[in-house]
C-alpha cells in the first residue's frame, strides 16, 4: 500500500518566510531519506517553497477561483511530502517516527488510493495510463527541453 506523508511546518511563520534550515537538519534529513530509500519504501519525496510562490484553485457554482499565495490558514501549510510504498500503516508510522522534525512539526499520513480500489475497469484504465505515462518520460530523457 501507499502512503503520501505530509510534513507540516510547527514553525510557520519562518517557513512563510523563507527561511532555510539550519545545516544539521538538512544532514539529518538527508540521512533519513537515505534510510528510506535503502529500505526499499521511497517512491518520491520533496520540500515545497512556502505558499507565497503557490496557488489554489478552488471550485465552486461551476467555476473555477484561483488564489495566489500567500494563503490565509496557515494551518494547513504543507512544507514537504514524501510517498512511500509499505506492507502496512503500522509499518507508515514506524517510518515517521524516526522523521528528524522539529519541535511542532506534525506528520500527516494519508493512504493513497489504488486503482483497483475502484474496480477492474479503472484498474485497467490507469494501467495503459501509466504506461503512457513512462513512455513520456523515457521520451524526455532521450530529448529533453531546450533550455
Amino acid at each position: 500500500m501507499k502512503f503520501m506523508v505530509l510534513m507540516i511546518p510547527g514553525d510557520k511563520k519562518s517557513y512563510e518566510a523563507g527561511a532555510m534550515p539550519e545545516a544539521e537538519l538538512i544532514a539529518a534529513m538527508m540521512t533519513y531519506n537515505e534510510d528510506l530509500v535503502k529500505s526499499g519504501i521511497l517512491l518520491a519525496g520533496d520540500g515545497l517553497h512556502p505558499s507565497p510562490k503557490g496557488a489554489r484553485v478552488s471550485f465552486a457554482g461551476g467555476k473555477s477561483r484561483v488564489t495566489d499565495g500567500p494563503f490565509a490558514e496557515a494551518k494547513e501549510l504543507i512544507g514537504g511530502y514524501w510517498i512511500w510504498q509499505v506492507e502496512s500503516k503500522a509499518e507508515a508510522v514506524e517510518w515517521a517516527q524516526r522523521c528528524p522534525a522539529l519541535e511542532g512539526d506534525t506528520l500527516e499520513l494519508r493512504q493513497i488510493f489504488d486503482a483497483g480500489d475502484f474496480g477492474p475497469e479503472v484498474a485497467a484504465k490507469e494501467a495503459a495510463l501509466m504506461e503512457e505515462v513512462g513512455k513520456q518520460i523515457e521520451a524526455k530523457k532521450k530529448h529533453p527541453p531546450a533550455a
